[in-house]
């Protein structure tokens, strides 16, 4: 596992040669890739792009999937067809992983419809990412207090995750594992068992409000990994290390706070934070 800058995770607003040398400043082990900044660089410029990136010791993390899964038909199509290109420029730098959520409700298609429509659209995403050697990300979203806001519940487990995964045919998809997701749809680690390196495209650390009960969880509102102990980061963590995981780890707690203070100061503390995670992993 490495350390990983996501500034917009953090609510951060960051270019990205800036988000570059701040990672390197503040002992992050690597950045996410920023698509945006690498399509105003050209493929021979993503390439040198990804290159200086690896001299300042960085590891890239995920980029964001440029489609929406369940956006409207022709919307989707013309996505489509535009990602070869942008998928080129993220392999010339160097960029492995693409990450995308899943969204856990419709209020028009039930769930088998959507499981349809999800399952055929993700075998078409990644056989164009399996092309270019890319490897696709899929988080689902735990919260009852937002899957449960329309008509249809749809996928918001793990486990129906991977179900979803397998039935694709793909070999390049995997989970992005969300401590919050985990903890608001019931689990723990015994359902991290048996997974691989294979099986985890990336991993995202927060903590949850001590004053709420699970059911009772904001998506949209959380805390930093450590703050509370309402979620079991150690025995997270100590899964995510025992599935010989390799990869970005970040934290996403979604905190307006973190914008308000002085990005020198909040780096720091979430780099600390993210060696202390990695470290409880270490100790399994």
């Amino acid at each position: 596992m490495f350390s990983t800058l996501s500034p917009g995770a953090l609510g951060l607003d960051l270019d990205h040669a800036r988000a570059v040398e701040l990672a390197a400043a503040h002992g992050f082990g690597g950045v996410d890739p920023d698509l945006g900044h690498l399509r105003s660089l050209g493929a021979s410029g993503a390439a040198e792009h990804g290159a200086a990136v690896k001299e300042k010791g960085l590891q890239w993390g995920m980029a964001g999937l440029p489609i929406g899964l369940d956006a409207p038909a022709e919307e989707f199509r013309r996505a489509l067809g535009d990602l070869p290109a942008d998928l080129e420029l993220l392999a010339a730098a160097g960029v492995t992983r693409l990450g995308t959520w899943i969204r856990p409700m419709h209020d028009q298609l039930d769930h088998r419809q959507n499981w349809r429509l999800h399952q055929g659209r993700i075998a078409l995403v990644a056989a164009l990412l399996e092309d270019a050697g890319l490897r696709l990300g899929l988080e689902y979203i735990g919260p009852k207090t937002f899957w449960s806001t329309e008509r249809f519940p749809f996928i918001h487990s793990l486990r129906e995750a991977r179900e979803l995964i397998a039935e694709t045919g793909a070999g390049n998809v995997g989970i992005i594992l969300d401590t919050y997701h985990w903890y608001t749809a019931g689990e723990d680690a015994a359902q991290l068992a048996g997974l691989t390196d294979a099986d985890i495209i990336s991993v995202d650390l927060n903590d949850a409000r001590a004053d709420r009960e699970r059911d009772e969880q904001q998506d949209l509102d959380r805390r930093l990994p450590f703050d509370t102990g309402v979620i079991d980061l150690d025995g997270f963590l100590r899964a995510v290390a025992a599935a010989g995981y390799t990869g970005p780890v970040k934290i996403e707690p979604f905190m307006a706070s973190l914008a308000e203070r002085p990005v020198d100061e909040v780096l720091p503390q979430i780099s600390g934070l993210l060696d202390r995670a990695i470290a409880v992993g270490e100790q399994r």
